[in-house]
């Protein structure tokens, strides 16, 4: 008998073994092999964090400027051109757009990385005294510092681009946003040294780059393979972005609260912003855990025993997605050109025609009459929605940028030397706040849909109610709250610049086009910082002259009233310039989130 009843028990559990094993082969393993693959993905995200968290190096020229003036001996209009030489490698952001068509993306990592190396490595031996050089040659070595960080972020933006195709926005308003957190975490690590060395910044800004390139390098060496996501994967990575915006909203709070009194504090506060960015490693893992439990285990002690099959309904999903994208407004020109709620060229003509006014003819003329439509560079400068939004980002952005070269200056002349770390943590708290906001149209457009260019808008409308206060008060309260509401607008700007530009003029020609736009910053740059300079220089006394004898202090609320009093009214400009934009473009937005809508049904 008992022959007999191993056979009965072979012929009853081996068809058991054999359904499992069918399991393992056809929905564990290969569920496993994708979630490996879409975790890599992940991880080339964390490392654009990394690189965006500490190549933000710009953001800390305030902290030694005032150092970096004495020692070369130079007035305030020669510091302000070091800062437009930092401001000027942006210029030549196109040299790392043709590097990349020859060389493989780690290796303009690493030249960013090296360029950063020697241009603050050097001006650390001047700013030390190790070495003497002539003026002119550190203004080079700003220039290729400036350089390395336009570097740095073509290569943030393709990683980006290139690995989430479906949520390129939120991806990069995401990375970016930690570029606003630099200032932050270099004051921690300086202070982590010593409190009262202000050339530790550019010893800082030379090795940390360089180190966080070499951490980086492993995951963007393992890119993997881009796929077509199917429709309930987009939406999983979605709200793994929510998670990582929060998590961001906590980084930022920490280190915006959290003041460090000594160097052993300061220790343990740029520990715990360590951990803070390492954290975003975890939560993918959680969501794709979760979700290959439901789908894996859950879902085969449901949908075993009917006739329904999980990959069918995959491809479903891919099939639905790939009609979506047939019907978006960007490809199917027909359907919104048919629409009753668009303004078809011809209306537009006989507008124009009809009525002969200048401001008719900026809101109805050449209007854009579809998202996403690819201008190339000669196309583009004819557009005047592109000039709008140029002017825009000009009278907006850039100047809170060179509000925050000149914080360390501003808060000397207000007899507030010793605020200045607090106004750089400040600032750059706020811009991280700013850029972390510049996702909110894709995290509400559910629920609450506007145009991302009323956004914009929106963000530069606290700029000129800053200048303004700085202007009417000298407290120091005044100057905390100023230098907030300019961090969070300009941050915001920063931000959704590359998202605006992408859907505006098109996502194809988005590099050649951003670095046109952001010659606005080093122009910017020179004009809005000479006429600081001048003013400063016009108010310094020489009985408060330092040694040697070319570097004047100015003391007193008039070093920077008119300054303040200026850049006000030009930020006025840019608000309009906005709203005009605004007024331009929200018909083909509203659109294109009708079609969006329709398409997803």
């Amino acid at each position: 008998m008992r022959p007999r009843t191993h056979l009965n028990f072979h012929r009853i559990h081996h068809p058991s073994l054999s359904s499992f094993s069918t399991f393992l082969r056809r929905r564990v393993i290969p569920t496993a092999l994708k979630m490996a693959g879409q975790s890599r993905k992940w991880m080339i995200l964390v490392a654009t964090i990394w690189i965006q968290a500490f190549t933000g190096t710009n953001f800390d020229f305030s902290a030694y400027s005032s150092e970096f003036k004495s020692v070369l001996g130079v007035s305030q209009v020669q510091l302000n051109y070091l800062a437009v030489a930092s401001d000027l490698g942006k210029a030549v952001g196109w040299s790392s757009g043709l590097a990349l068509m020859y060389v493989p993306l780690w290796v303009v990592l690493f030249v960013s990385a090296f360029m950063g190396f020697f241009g603050y490595g050097i001006q650390w031996l001047v700013i030390t005294n190790v070495i003497t050089l002539p003026y002119f040659v550190v203004f080079m070595l700003c220039l290729l510092a400036g350089c390395s960080i336009c570097w740095f972020n073509t290569v943030c933006f393709v990683l980006c681009i290139k690995n989430f195709p479906a949520n390129r926005p939120l991806a990069i308003s995401l990375t970016v946003s930690f570029n606003g957190v630099s200032a932050a975490l270099y004051n921690l690590a300086a202070k982590s040294f010593d409190s009262s060395s202000s050339d530790l910044y550019l010893l800082l800004n030379a090795f940390i780059p360089l180190l966080t390139s070499i951490a980086a390098l492993i995951p963007i060496l393992r890119q993997p393979p881009v796929n077509h996501l199917p429709t309930d994967a987009v939406k999983r990575d979605r709200l793994i972005f929510l998670l990582l915006n929060f998590l961001a909203v906590i980084t930022g709070l920490y280190l915006l609260v959290l003041h460090p009194g000594d160097p052993s504090s300061a220790r343990i506060l740029f520990c715990g912003a360590i951990i803070l960015l390492i954290l975003p490693l975890a939560i993918p893992g959680v969501v794709y855990a979760r979700d290959w439990f439901h789908r894996t285990i859950y879902s085969s002690i449901r949908v075993d025993s009917t006739s329904f099959i999980l990959v069918d309904h995959d491809d479903l999903q891919l099939h639905k997605e790939f009609m979506s994208q047939e019907n978006s407004p960007v490809i199917n020109v027909v359907s919104y050109t048919g629409s009753d709620d668009a303004y078809p060229n011809r209306i537009i003509e006989e507008v124009t025609k009809s009525r002969e006014g200048f401001f008719v003819r900026i809101i109805e003329g050449d209007r854009l009459v579809m998202l996403g439509e690819d201008h190339k560079a000669n196309k583009l400068i004819r557009r005047i929605d592109f000039w709008l939004y140029y002017f825009a980002y000009f009278f907006g952005g850039t100047i809170g940028l060179v509000y925050s070269n000149n914080l360390g200056q501003i808060s000397q002349s207000l007899g507030l030397s010793s605020t200045t770390s607090t106004l750089i943590t400040l600032y750059s708290a706020f811009s991280f706040f700013g850029r972390l906001l510049s996702a909110a149209p894709d995290i509400l457009r559910m629920k609450f849909y506007f145009a991302r260019t009323g956004w914009l808008a929106l963000a530069l409308l606290p700029t000129p109610v800053a200048f303004f206060l700085l202007a009417g008060t000298g407290s120091e309260m005044a100057l905390q709250v100023g230098t907030a509401l300019i961090g969070l607008s300009s941050g915001f700007i920063f931000a959704a610049a590359v998202s605006i530009t992408s859907e505006l003029f098109g996502p194809n020609s988005v590099g050649v086009n951003h670095n046109i736009l952001i010659t606005n910053i080093p122009i910017g740059s020179l004009l809005y910082g000479l006429l600081s300079a001048l003013v400063y220089d016009a108010n310094a006394t020489e009985d408060i002259q330092m040694l040697p004898a070319n570097s004047l202090v100015c003391m007193g609320r008039q070093c920077y009233f008119w300054t303040f009093v200026w850049w006000g009214c030009v930020s006025v400009f840019g608000l309009a310039s906005s709203a005009l934009l605004f007024a331009r473009t929200r018909s083909v937005y509203d659109q294109f989130e009708k079609n969006r809508r329709s398409s997803e049904l």
